[in-house]
């Protein structure tokens, strides 16, 4: 089958074997893939994974061991657990000490024809929303795990440091908190849609003077959680939502010093994600950069650095 692999290089390739479904598993074909700042970080050498790259889809379920699931339009969450562990029995499966995640942890992931992915990860898309909107559904859930996190109250003033993929995201759903929102980014180009829906936008070279009181940094390098750091306040909130190949140097004795609750924050609810492009409260249509065919996946990769959303069509 045709995929899209990094084995040290990233390549294109046509006949790349097709995944053999384990019990439990279902067998998906991908409509649109996302590519997302951990794809191009894991070219880079971030998490030293090697397969199929992806963990950004919306596809089709063609075989399951429940026949339910079979001809279902789903997303799904990119890590698979055992189930079976403490850590999965107390309902933390994103840290289940055994898992594998989709295009990113020792399983291939959704840039190919084929991929396989538990049933328990799936999600149905309502019919009301797209494919352009459905491959949304993994970065809006990593967004809305910040206020599973930590409880964002409308009084505050709020910083998102980047204004790249996630960040489209993040301030999209803090909005809804009622907070006093500032997006903290180096793209002015981008900025209509955030205005519009009443952020304010101000470039990374005229940092506000005012310390926020919750800072996210979703920039993915460590310049960027620089400019967070010095953004919060004394016993504010530091939200790292970043990863990133690259070492960084953070001062952990100022954070002590002042206090600073430093909050790593990953992987997020799909159903909820799903509830809100359903209910028209998210856009992604804007966010669109360009669209490729699999068979482009390399001028896609190329493309996508300094772009939004780059989507590939299988």
């Amino acid at each position: 089958m045709r995929a899209i692999v990094f084995d040290g290089d990233l390549r294109y390739s046509a006949d790349y074997p097709e995944p053999t479904r384990p019990p439990g598993e279902a067998l998906i074909r991908p409509r649109l893939v996302g590519i997302c700042n951990t794809d191009l970080e894991i070219t880079r050498g971030y998490m030293n994974f090697r397969g199929v790259l992806g963990h950004e889809f919306v596809g089709t379920v063609v075989a399951a061991d429940n026949p339910a699931w079979l001809g279902k339009r789903v997303v799904g969450e990119i890590n698979a657990a055992c189930r079976r562990c403490p850590t999965c029995l107390r309902g933390n499966e994103s840290h289940c000490p055994y898992r594998t995640t989709l295009g990113i942890d020792r399983r291939d992931g959704a840039m190919a024809d084929l991929f396989t992915l538990p049933e328990t990860c799936l999600h149905e898309v309502p019919e009301s929303v797209s494919d352009e909107a459905a491959v949304f559904t993994e970065p809006l859930a990593a967004a809305l795990e910040i206020v599973e996190q930590s409880h964002i109250r409308p009084t505050e003033r709020v910083a998102v440091v980047g204004d790249g993929k996630l960040g489209a995201m993040i301030v999209q759903v803090l909005r809804l908190t009622g907070c006093d929102l500032t997006l903290i980014g180096r793209h002015p180009e981008r900025w209509e849609l955030y205005r519009r829906q009443g952020t304010t936008c101000v470039p990374s070279t005229d940092v506000p003077p005012h310390p926020f009181d919750v800072v996210i940094d979703c920039t993915g390098n460590p310049a960027g959680l620089a400019i967070a750091r010095q953004l919060v306040r004394p016993r504010g909130r530091l939200v790292l939502k970043s990863t990133f190949a690259a070492e960084t140097h953070l001062n952990l004795s100022m954070l002590v010093v002042d206090e600073v609750q430093l909050i790593g924050s990953r992987c997020g609810p799909f159903a909820p994600a799903l509830r809100l492009l359903e209910r028209g409260l998210i856009e992604t249509q804007p966010l669109i950069s360009a669209r490729y065919p699999l068979s482009a996946g390399l001028e896609a990769f190329a493309a996508a650095p300094g772009q939004l959303k780059v989507l590939l069509s299988v």
